[in-house]
This record gives C-alpha cells, sequence and structure tokens, in this order.
C-alpha cells in the first residue's frame, strides 16, 4: 500500500511541478540558443577553413614541378637569383615614390631617399593634388581624362582584337595571311614617323582637341590582334565551331555563346595591356592636345615636372612625386584584379600541345 501511495503521488507531484512557471527554462533555452550559434558559427568557420585548404591543394597540384623543366637545379637557382635582382630593380623606384610623398620639397632634397623625414606631409601633399597651379590645370581633372581615354580606348582595342584575332584563326579568306602580316608589320614602325603626317590627317578630320583623336588611335592594338589570334588557335577548338554550325548557329551566335567564353583569359591580357598603354600614352595626347583641360597625367606631370624646374614654387616638387604616385595605383589595382584571369590560360598552350 505505501508503494501504491507513493506512485500515485508521484504525478501529482510532477504535474504540480511542471506548472509553477521558473527563471530555469527560459534561462536554459537562451542557453541553447548562445549554443546553437555557436555551433553554427564554428561550423561556418570549419568551412570556410575547409575550401581555403582545398584551394591550396589545387594550386599545389597545378604547380609544374622544377624537374619537369628539364632544367639542372644550379640553373634554376641562377634563374631565380636574377628574377630576385630584377624585382629589386623593380620596386626600388616604387619604394622611392612611396616615401618621399611623405616629405616637404625641401627634405625630398636634402634628406635620406630611402627614409622617411619629419614632419609627415603626405596628407598636405595630396590635398595639393586638387588645386590648380599657376593656371595649369588640376590633377584630378588630368585623373577622369586618362580614366576615360583609357578605359573606352582600351574595351575598344579589346573587342577589335577579339574580333580580328577570331576572324584570322577560323575563317580562311584571300590574302588572310597578307592581311595578318601586314597587322604584325605596324608594330616595326616607331611613332615618330607618323607624326606629321597623323597630325595632317588630324587637322583635316577636325580631331584636334578631340577627345576621339586620342580615343580612336588607342582603339588600333596589333599585338591584341596577333596575342587574340594566337589564344584562339589554342583554345578555341574547331570541331566545337563545326558542331555548333551543324546544330544551325549562325556565325554570330556562335562567337558569342561558343569561343568568347573561351577567350576570357586571353580577353583579360588584352584588356590590361591595352589600358596600361592608354593610361602611359605620353606622344598623342601631346601632340593633339593644345588645351590644359584635356590633357592625361602623363602630359599634366609633364608640365608641373618643367614648370617646377623653372620657378620657385615649393609645392609643384612634391605634388609631381605624390601625383605619380597615386598615378600608378589603378593599374596596381587593375593587375591585382585580372591576374586570377591569367593564371587560368597561362599554360594552356603546352597543355593543348
Amino acid at each position: 500500500m505505501t508503494e501504491l501511495k507513493g506512485r500515485d503521488a508521484d504525478p501529482a507531484a510532477s504535474q504540480s511541478a511542471a506548472a509553477l512557471p521558473g527563471p530555469t527554462s527560459a534561462e536554459g533555452a537562451r542557453r541553447q540558443g548562445r549554443a546553437s550559434e555557436g555551433g553554427m558559427g564554428r561550423w561556418v568557420g570549419a568551412r570556410r577553413r575547409a575550401a581555403r585548404k582545398q584551394e591550396r591543394l589545387e594550386e599545389q597540384d597545378s604547380a609544374i614541378p622544377v624537374e619537369l623543366y628539364g632544367l639542372r637545379r644550379g640553373t634554376v637557382t641562377l634563374l631565380t637569383t636574377l628574377a630576385f635582382l630584377f624585382a629589386i630593380f623593380t620596386l626600388v623606384p616604387i619604394a622611392w615614390i612611396v616615401i618621399n610623398s611623405t616629405k616637404t620639397q625641401a627634405n625630398i632634397f636634402e634628406t635620406f631617399g630611402f627614409w622617411f623625414a619629419s614632419p609627415f606631409s603626405f596628407f598636405h601633399n595630396f590635398s595639393l593634388l586638387f588645386q590648380n597651379v599657376d593656371g595649369y590645370g588640376t590633377y584630378i581633372q588630368w585623373f577622369g581624362n586618362t580614366a576615360l581615354y583609357a578605359v573606352i580606348g582600351g574595351v575598344g582595342a579589346t573587342a577589335l582584337s577579339a574580333f580580328a584575332g577570331y576572324g584570322f584563326s577560323r575563317f580562311s579568306f584571300r590574302s588572310s595571311k597578307v592581311l595578318f602580316y601586314l597587322t604584325l608589320a605596324a608594330l616595326l614602325v616607331p611613332i615618330t614617323a607618323l607624326t606629321l603626317p597623323l597630325y595632317l590627317t588630324y587637322a583635316k578630320a577636325h580631331l584636334i582637341n578631340s577627345i576621339w583623336g586620342m580615343i580612336l588611335p588607342s582603339m588600333i592594338s596589333p599585338v591584341g590582334i596577333y596575342l587574340m589570334k594566337v589564344y584562339t588557335d589554342i583554345s578555341v577548338p574547331r570541331e566545337l565551331i563545326d558542331a555548333a554550325r551543324i546544330d544551325g548557329g549562325g556565325e554570330a551566335r556562335i562567337f558569342f555563346r561558343v569561343a568568347l567564353p573561351l577567350m576570357v583569359p586571353g580577353l583579360m591580357t588584352v584588356l590590361l595591356i591595352s589600358v596600361v598603354a592608354v593610361w602611359n600614352n605620353y606622344f598623342l595626347p601631346l601632340l593633339i592636345f593644345n588645351v590644359n583641360t584635356k590633357y592625361p597625367l602623363t602630359v599634366g606631370l609633364g608640365l608641373w615636372s618643367e614648370r617646377a624646374q623653372n620657378s620657385g614654387n615649393a609645392q609643384l616638387f612634391p605634388m609631381v612625386v605624390i601625383g605619380g604616385l597615386v598615378t600608378i595605383i589603378p593599374l596596381i589595382v587593375l593587375f591585382l584584379l585580372l591576374q586570377r584571369y591569367w593564371r587560368g590560360g597561362l599554360l594552356l598552350g603546352s597543355i593543348a600541345n
């Protein structure tokens, strides 16, 4: 009987205890929520670490061992040393311009060029880029002009190079090889030999002081045409084009839907080369522009440098130095954004062959 009473009393006690509200239930829910959030965070972190590890393994798998190059270990060491010295030779001017962009004009000439000096004038020098010095124009305006010329000229050169390279590679027509060799021969003509005929042509076409006088020649890239022709030969199989034609695809559709996606690494290479060529172009804008509001950075900084040597303005040399630093930053960023496309197609030719 005592045992039966105990059994009968337990359910009632448990029901009354469950009916009583207590702080332990809410606290337990919060603890459970925090535990679930922590578990989710650890799971996401583990997934990211696994993804990064997989990327590193794929990069290691894609690397070609030194033995496959057919080079001796001593030769590889020598080449690596030469590459290291060349890297130092390339980075030394960048280090100098970064350090001296923080100095005043007096410190640029009086202190050691590869170390900082007081006062730290980087932000003051940067603010000078927004000023119109002696009526020559502002750096920001020249920067905008350069970006406009480089974007339109680079994209146009890439598009025309893709069309021409694909045409030379996948179409057989009369005198195609002659035209291709004439395109390559254009690389051998120095720009100085074209100065007078180019200026007379621009004068007749009313392209002097016109942005199209800068953009239209920039859209013609013999190097881009050659690279896209070679890259199309490697990356776009003829069998794939023939199969698309058998399926009833038109030539334009085949180019944009089949060939163009395979040509992306080559297109990015031509785009970078074209943009850098337009960005650094000095001779052409100096020839066709005589209005400082249309100058690119190369001509504008050249004017500042000439003015700094012939005047006593203490702000011009720091402006030239920091202006050169700001000029190279977009090119570095563009290279970092596009270099992953290069790695994707860098060894395509050797693999295909």
